[in-house]
């Protein structure tokens, strides 16, 4: 069981007061209206208090909806050498409960990448807080449960995310037509800028998500007019689920960090997406 490295700082520590919180959360936000079924999801991962009510929007479109498994792709923040990252623990602990690993995908997937070229390694006791951050949410939306497939990208190349991409279509395609898959990405957006210019900087980067333009959100990242810090994660879940069927990118929400610290004289921007398969 991996132990939870930010429960208590990221978010409550108290099954009850996460509950709550998330609820509230969700409680608040108002879902896009969005048609077709719901395939993926673009989510903040800054701690709760900052970007859940973000978060919030986009998962709320999961109530009702119910996903045998989750692929949940985030940053890397730690220095490890490997290009990419998962857990070598049989479950992820919140205080919410247990998210049991799909270990089956991720040895398929191993073989994949190392076709690849792309070195893969499984961690224990890893501390990375954006891919843990958005689990409570997905433990309230679904409550039937589901599995997980942890992945955690320490090279957010394209070169990356398109071999990355690849492997994943391999890997939805092998499971059953009945089981529903969903896609994640946790990336926050600009960091530290007055809240002016993170606003200039932050809708270059949601005018190329609307496209679902991943060439663009590369070029922004490389010329400095636009940041991601999960860019990798973004571009492979675009390219994945773009190379199973026709896809639709709403956005839910936008906001910075000023809407609770007022601080607008540096502030980390958060937005929310909700992707959808077409009717």
């Amino acid at each position: 069981m991996r132990p939870s490295p930010i429960a208590g700082t990221w978010y409550p520590g108290d099954p009850f007061d996460l509950r709550q919180i998330v609820e509230g959360f969700l409680e608040k936000a108002t879902a896009p209206d969005v048609r077709g079924q719901v395939t993926g999801l673009i989510v903040p991962h800054a701690g709760l208090i900052y970007s859940g009510l973000s978060a919030a929007h986009a998962f709320k479109t999961l109530i009702n909806r119910s996903y045998q498994r989750v692929i949940l792709l985030s940053p890397s923040h730690n220095p490890y050498e490997p290009q990419l990252l998962t857990t070598a623990h049989e479950a992820y602990a919140t205080p919410l409960g247990e998210v049991p690993v799909d270990h089956g995908s991720l040895v398929s997937l191993a073989g994949e990448l190392d076709e690849q070229g792309v070195s893969f390694r499984a961690l224990r006791a890893d501390r990375e807080h954006s891919l843990e951050i958005e689990l409570p949410f997905l433990q309230v939306t679904q409550p039937g449960g589901f599995t997980l497939v942890p992945l955690m990208l320490r090279d957010q190349t394209r070169h990356v995310a398109r071999m990355l991409s690849e492997s994943l279509c391999v890997l939805l395609k092998s499971y059953p037509v009945e089981e529903k898959t969903l896609l994640v990405a946790s990336s926050d957006l600009s960091h530290f800028y007055t809240e002016s210019e993170a606003g200039r900087l932050d809708h270059r980067v949601i005018d190329a998500l609307e496209t679902m333009d991943v060439n663009r959100l590369y070029e922004l990242n490389q010329t400095g007019k636009g940041q991601a810090c999960g860019l990798g994660a973004i571009a492979t879940v675009l390219l994945t689920l773009q190379k199973i069927s026709p896809q639709s990118l709403t956005i839910a929400d936008y906001r910075t960090s000023a809407a609770v610290t007022q601080d607008r004289s540096s502030v980390v921007g958060y937005t929310s997406a909700v992707i959808t398969s077409e009717p």
